[in-house]
C-alpha cells in the first residue's frame, strides 16, 4: 500500500480501496467515489452515479473472487455503522446494496449471481447486523434459488467446473440457515421479516425449487441430478417434508404450496419430459429420502371429493398425480418398490388411500393392467392381512384398510387369472380367514369372512356365510366395500371432472395421517337403496330464517382464520424472570382501562412460581431480578377478581424467598415496614418468610387448617364459602404451625421419667465411647477439601431471616413511639396513634408478626447463633411486647406483671392474641433451649430473662384463674392463652431445676 494512494490520489488497485474503506474517510465524496470504483468495474455502476466516478479503477484489477468478500466485509465492518444515515441522506445507500443485492436490471448479469453467492457466505460468517437483515431479505426475494442456480452451472458463470458442486452446497447450507441466524438476532426484540419468518421463507423456497425442475426440462439428467438430489436432501432434513398435513403457519410443507402448480404443469399435453424429470430426480436419491418425499406426497393428497358422483374420476386423477411424479412401479425399480411397500403397508392410512393405491400400481391411465405389479403387491398385502400379529392386535380401521387393499387389488385381475387362482388355495389364505373367524370380535371376523366370499366368487368356487344383512358389526361397510369392487377406478372417465385448481391442498386436514385418528367415511354411491324405517321420515316445514349452527370442524377454521385476530396480541409466555418482573410491576397499583392489564397479570400469577423455582441456581438471573419480582408481587392487587390471585401470589413469594433467600428475605423484611400496604399485603410478606423458612429447613408446610372448633360458632359461614375464606387462607397455615409447634413442646415436657435415659449412664456412654469393629478405610481422595453445597437455613437464619427482623422491628417501635410524643399534646385526629387499624403495632399484624418469629425460631434452632443470639433475642421480643405497652393506646397501666394484683381491673392490659402469640413464641424458645443444652446458656447468661419470663407468664396465668378476661378473648384465644402460659411456667420450672442453684438474680 503506498502512501501517495492513501493521501488522496486515485488508487491504483483494488487493494487500496479496500484499504481506504477499513480507516477513517474524510467526506462523503470521497467515499462514494471510493464505492463507484469498483462498481464500474463489475458493470454494475448505475448510470446516474458514473458522474461520482471519480477514482476509477482498470477493469483488470479487480477479481470477483478475490476481491468482493474483502470489500464486502469492510463494507459491513466499517462504512455502513459510520456512514449508512449520511449515504441516505444522499439517496447513495443503492451503492451499498449493489454490493451485496444488485438490482433487477442486472438480474442476468452472470456477475450478479456470483456476487449474491458470497453476499451470502460474508453477511452469515459474522454477528448478523439489521443491514444484513435487510439484505437477507432482498436476496430472498430478488435471487431465488433458481436463479443462483443458473448462475452457478452456466457456461457463462465464470466457474470453474469442479467448483461447481461445492459451491452449490456452501449456498444450499446458507439459504437454509437464514431464519435461523435472524430470529437469534431478533429475539423477539422487533418482529422479523415476512419474507424471513420460518414458514414463509422456507414455502417460497419450496416454490422457487419447483420452478428450478420446471427449468431443467430440456438439460441432460447428469448435469442437475447432483445438485437436486443435494437440494432434496437438506429440504427433507429441514422438516420441509412433513409427515402429516401442517396444523400451523410457521410449518412450511413443499407439496401443501407446489402440488397445485405440479397438477396443472402435469396436466398438459407435453408433460411427458416434466415427468421424466421427477423419474430421474427421484432415482437419484437415497431410499430413506425418497420414502420421506412419498409419504408428504401421500398425505397432501385430496382424496375426497365432495360430489360423489365424481369419486372414482378422483381417485384416479390422484393416481395419475402419484404416477407423474413417482413413476410407474416396477420390479427393476428395487429401492422404490421397497420404500412404497413400507409406506402403504407399514403406516395408519384411510381406506380411500387404498383405492388411490392400487389405482396407481395398476397403470393409472388404464390403456393396460399392469398384472406383474399388482401381484407382487397382492403377495406383501396378502403377507400382512394373514399374519397373526396384524390380526390379534391391529385397530379396527387398519383391518379395515388392509382388507380394502386386498379385495381392491384382487378385483383388478382377471377371474381367470392363475394369482386368483393361487390365492384361493393359498395356505397362507386359508389360515388367515381361520384366524379371522376364530377372532372375538364380530367387526374384525367380518374382515375374513367377506375376504373369503369374494376370492371364492372370483375363482369360480360359491360361499356365502348369509350374515349380512343389518348395520351393526362391520356388515354396512362390507356391503359397501362388496359393491365398490363391482367397477374398476382405473376405468373411470377424467373428462367430468372440472379444472385444476389446486383448492384441494386446503383440505388436507380431513385426511387421516399416521397417527391422527381421525376417519373418513368410505363414499359408494347407490341411488336405488330403500329405508323401511318410516320413523326417520322428517314432516314438512317452513325453512328457518336462522342461519345453521356452525360444525365443529367450522368453529376450528374460524379460529384458525388470522383476519378475524387483526390487532389483538396474545401474551407470549415469560420464559426471562426479567420479562416476568414487567409483566408483575406492569400490573401493580391502582386499577387502569387498560384492556389487557388484567390478562398480563394473569399470566405473570400463572407463571411466577413454575418459572422461579426452574431458574434457581442458574447463574446469577434470579438474583438479579428477585428484588424487582417481590416488589412487584407484594403491591399486587387483586383489582380484577382473578381466581386463586392471593394463592398464587402466595406461593410465588414463598417460593422466590425459598429459592433466592439472600435477596428476597431482607427485601420482604424491609418493605413490610413501610406504611403503604395493607393488613393483606403484610401477611403475604409475613406468610412467605415463615413458609419460605420452612421450606429451607426441609419441614412440612401443612396445606390448609382443619377447623373443627370456631371461635364463634354461631357466625360460620356455609360450608362452600367456609372453605374458600377459611380454610384455603394460607394465613391458617402459619396458625396450624404455631399451634402444632406449642403442643409439642407441651407434650414434651409431660415425659415420664422412666422413658429417659439416666444422666449417669448417659454421662458414662458420651465419655466412653465404644470404638468401632470395622473402620472404612480412608483414601486420598477424601482428604481433598469437598466442594460446599447449596446455603441451608441454619446457615443463613440469623443473618438474612431472625436477626434483621427484629432490629428492624425495634427500629420501627422507636420511631412510632417518637412520632406518638410529638403528637402528645394534640387532640382528636391530629393526633397519631402507632396502633391503629391496618399499622404493624395493631393486635391484628402484631399476633401474626410473633407467629412468624415463633416460625422462623424453630426452623433455626439448629443454627450456631442460636443459643447465644437468636434464642435471647426472640424471648426478649417475646417479653416486652407481652408485658409493655407498644403505642398510647393499650389498655392498663405500664406494667402488665403488676396489673393483676394491684390495680383490680377487671381486664388484662393486652390483647388476647398477642399475649398467647407472645407466650407461644416463649414457649418454642424455653422448649429450644432446654432441648439443645439443657437451658444451661439461657439460664445462667441471661437468668434475669429468664426470671422475668416466668415471672410474666405467672401473672398472666393467676389473673387468668381470678376470672380477668383479656381484649379480645373467650373462645379458641382463651385457651390457647391458658395452655401457653401454663407451658411457659413448666420450662422455666423445668430449667430451673437443673440449673437453680446456679442462676443468680442480677434485678
Amino acid at each position: 500500500m503506498s502512501t501517495k494512494g492513501l493521501d488522496g490520489a486515485s488508487p491504483a488497485h483494488t487493494g487500496e480501496v479496500i484499504d481506504r474503506l477499513q480507516i477513517p474517510v474524510p467526506n462523503i465524496d470521497t467515499l462514494i467515489a471510493h464505492l463507484c470504483g469498483p462498481l464500474d468495474c463489475l458493470g454494475l455502476l448505475p448510470p446516474q452515479f458514473r458522474v461520482c466516478n471519480t477514482q476509477p479503477l482498470q477493469s483488470d484489477t479487480l477479481k470477483v473472487s478475490k476481491h468482493i468478500s474483502a470489500l464486502q466485509k469492510a463494507l459491513l465492518d466499517h462504512i455502513v455503522p459510520t456512514w449508512s444515515s449520511a449515504l441516505a441522506e444522499q439517496n447513495a445507500t443503492f451503492l451499498l446494496d449493489q454490493y451485496f443485492c444488485p438490482d433487477s436490471f442486472l438480474f442476468a448479469s452472470p456477475t450478479a449471481g456470483n456476487i449474491v453467492l458470497l453476499a451470502y457466505s460474508t453477511i452469515l460468517s459474522q454477528p448478523l447486523t439489521d443491514y444484513g437483515t435487510h439484505i437477507l431479505a432482498r436476496l430472498s426475494k430478488e435471487y431465488p434459488i433458481d436463479r443462483i442456480h443458473a448462475a452457478i452451472f452456466s457456461q457463462a458463470g465464470g466457474i470453474v467446473t469442479y467448483k461447481r458442486g461445492s459451491t452449490w452446497e456452501d449456498y444450499i447450507r446458507n439459504i437454509a440457515a437464514v431464519p435461523v441466524k435472524v430470529a437469534n438476532k431478533l429475539a423477539g426484540a422487533r418482529p422479523i421479516p415476512t419474507i424471513l419468518e420460518h414458514g414463509t421463507y422456507f414455502n417460497h423456497l419450496c416454490e422457487r425449487s419447483e420452478v428450478l425442475i420446471y427449468s431443467l426440462v430440456s438439460k441432460l439428467p447428469e448435469d442437475f441430478i447432483p445438485s437436486i438430489s443435494y437440494l432434496f436432501t437438506k429440504l427433507v432434513n429441514l422438516g420441509v417434508f412433513p409427515s402429516s398435513p401442517p396444523i400451523s403457519r410457521s410449518q412450511p410443507s413443499f407439496f401443501q404450496v407446489t402440488l397445485s402448480t405440479i397438477r396443472a404443469r402435469l396436466d398438459r399435453k407435453d408433460s411427458q419430459g416434466y415427468s421424466d424429470i421427477w423419474f430421474a430426480i427421484i432415482n437419484g436419491l437415497s431410499s430413506s429420502i425418497t420414502q420421506s418425499i412419498s409419504v408428504s406426497l401421500f398425505a397432501s393428497l385430496s382424496v375426497v371429493h365432495p360430489n360423489s358422483t365424481l369419486q372414482r374420476a378422483h381417485i384416479k386423477r390422484e393416481a395419475c398425480l402419484i404416477r407423474g411424479l413417482l413413476g410407474e412401479i416396477l420390479q427393476e425399480r428395487e429401492e422404490l418398490w421397497e420404500s412404497i411397500q413400507a409406506i402403504t403397508l407399514g403406516r395408519d392410512w384411510d381406506e380411500l388411500y387404498s383405492r388411490v393405491f392400487v389405482c396407481w400400481m395398476a397403470g393409472s391411465y388404464g390403456t393396460e393392467i399392469n398384472i406383474g405389479s399388482l401381484g407382487m403387491f397382492l403377495e406383501n398385502v396378502l403377507d400382512t392381512w394373514s399374519s397373526q400379529d396384524h390380526i390379534k392386535h391391529s385397530l379396527l380401521s387398519r383391518h379395515h384398510y388392509i382388507t380394502s387393499l386386498l379385495l381392491i387389488t384382487i378385483s383388478y385381475l382377471p377371474k381367470s387369472s392363475e394369482t386368483v387362482q393361487s390365492l384361493a388355495l393359498s395356505p397362507e389364505f386359508i389360515t388367515g380367514i381361520g384366524r379371522y373367524i376364530s377372532h372375538l370380535d364380530p367387526s374384525v371376523r367380518r374382515c375374513g369372512m367377506l375376504a373369503a366370499e369374494v376370492v371364492a366368487h372370483l375363482s369360480g368356487k360359491k360361499l356365502d356365510f348369509r350374515d349380512w344383512d343389518g348395520n351393526d358389526a362391520g356388515k354396512l361397510w362390507a356391503r359397501e366395500l362388496r359393491q365398490l369392487i363391482l367397477t374398476r377406478d382405473i376405468d373411470a372417465d377424467l373428462e367430468g371432472l372440472p379444472e385444476t385448481d389446486g383448492q384441494g391442498v386446503h383440505n388436507i386436514e380431513e385426511i387421516i395421517s399416521s397417527g391422527s385418528g381421525k376417519q373418513v367415511k368410505l363414499v359408494v354411491s347407490n341411488s336405488n337403496s330403500y329405508d323401511s324405517d318410516d320413523s326417520m321420515t322428517g314432516y314438512e316445514s317452513m325453512p328457518s330464517s336462522r342461519s345453521s349452527s356452525p360444525t365443529p370442524l367450522e368453529l376450528a377454521e374460524i379460529e384458525r382464520d388470522p383476519t378475524i385476530h387483526v390487532g389483538v396480541k396474545r401474551l407470549p409466555r415469560p420464559v426471562y424472570l426479567a420479562q416476568l418482573g414487567d409483566l408483575i410491576r406492569g400490573s401493580s397499583g391502582t386499577k387502569t382501562n387498560d384492556n389487557h392489564e388484567a390478562d398480563r397479570m394473569e399470566m405473570a400469577l400463572n407463571c411466577a412460581e413454575e418459572l422461579i423455582r426452574r431458574k434457581r441456581g442458574y447463574g446469577t438471573e434470579l438474583e438479579e431480578n428477585a428484588v424487582n419480582i417481590a416488589h412487584g408481587l407484594l403491591g399486587l392487587q387483586d383489582n380484577y377478581d382473578l381466581d386463586g390471585f392471593e394463592d398464587k401470589r402466595q406461593a410465588s413469594l414463598t417460593a422466590l424467598v425459598a429459592c433466592c433467600p439472600q435477596k428476597a428475605a431482607p427485601a420482604l423484611i424491609e418493605e413490610f415496614f413501610k406504611n403503604q400496604y395493607s393488613i393483606n399485603q403484610r401477611y403475604v410478606a409475613l406468610n412467605a418468610l415463615a413458609l419460605g423458612a420452612r421450606e429451607l429447613a426441609s419441614l412440612a408446610v401443612p396445606p390448609t387448617l382443619p377447623t373443627q372448633r370456631s371461635s364463634f360458632p354461631s357466625k360460620v359461614l356455609p360450608p362452600a364459602l367456609h372453605n374458600r375464606y377459611i380454610t384455603s387462607n394460607p394465613a391458617n397455615q402459619i396458625l396450624q404451625i404455631v399451634d402444632s409447634l406449642s403442643q409439642q413442646a407441651t407434650d414434651r415436657g409431660r415425659e415420664a421419667s422412666s422413658e429417659k435415659i439416666p444422666d449417669l449412664v448417659r454421662e458414662r456412654r458420651l465419655r466412653i465411647p465404644r470404638p468401632p469393629k470395622v473402620e472404612e478405610l480412608r483414601t486420598a481422595r477424601d482428604l481433598l477439601p469437598q466442594p460446599k453445597g447449596p446455603n441451608t437455613f441454619t446457615q443463613i437464619a440469623a443473618e438474612i431471616f431472625v436477626a434483621p427482623l427484629i432490629n428492624r422491628f425495634w427500629l420501627f417501635l422507636r420511631d412510632e413511639n417518637t412520632r406518638e410524643e410529638r403528637t402528645a399534646h394534640r387532640a382528636g385526629r391530629e393526633r397519631y396513634y402507632g396502633a391503629g387499624t391496618g399499622l404493624i403495632l395493631n393486635p391484628v399484624v402484631l399476633s401474626h408478626f410473633l407467629k412468624t418469629m415463633a416460625i422462623l425460631v424453630h426452623a433455626s434452632h439448629l443454627a450456631s447463633e442460636w443459643m447465644s443470639v437468636i434464642a435471647p433475642d426472640a424471648l426478649e421480643m417475646a417479653v416486652t411486647l407481652g408485658t409493655k405497652p407498644v403505642s398510647s393506646m393499650d389498655l392498663g397501666a405500664d406494667d402488665i406483671i403488676n396489673t393483676p394484683g394491684d390495680s383490680g381491673g377487671e381486664n388484662l392490659p393486652k390483647e388476647a392474641s398477642v399475649l398467647a402469640s407472645a407466650l407461644e413464641l416463649a414457649l418454642i424458645v424455653l422448649d429450644g433451649c432446654l432441648e439443645l443444652d439443657g437451658g444451661r446458656i439461657l439460664g445462667l447468661e441471661h437468668t434475669t430473662l429468664t426470671l422475668g419470663t416466668a415471672e410474666w407468664a405467672g401473672a398472666v396465668f393467676s389473673g387468668l384463674e381470678k376470672g380477668l378476661k383479656a381484649e379480645g378473648g373467650g373462645g379458641i384465644h382463651e385457651v390457647k392463652l391458658r395452655r401457653a402460659a401454663a407451658g411457659v411456667i413448666l420450662k422455666v420450672e423445668e430449667l430451673r431445676s437443673r440449673w437453680g442453684r446456679s442462676m443468680i438474680d442480677m434485678r
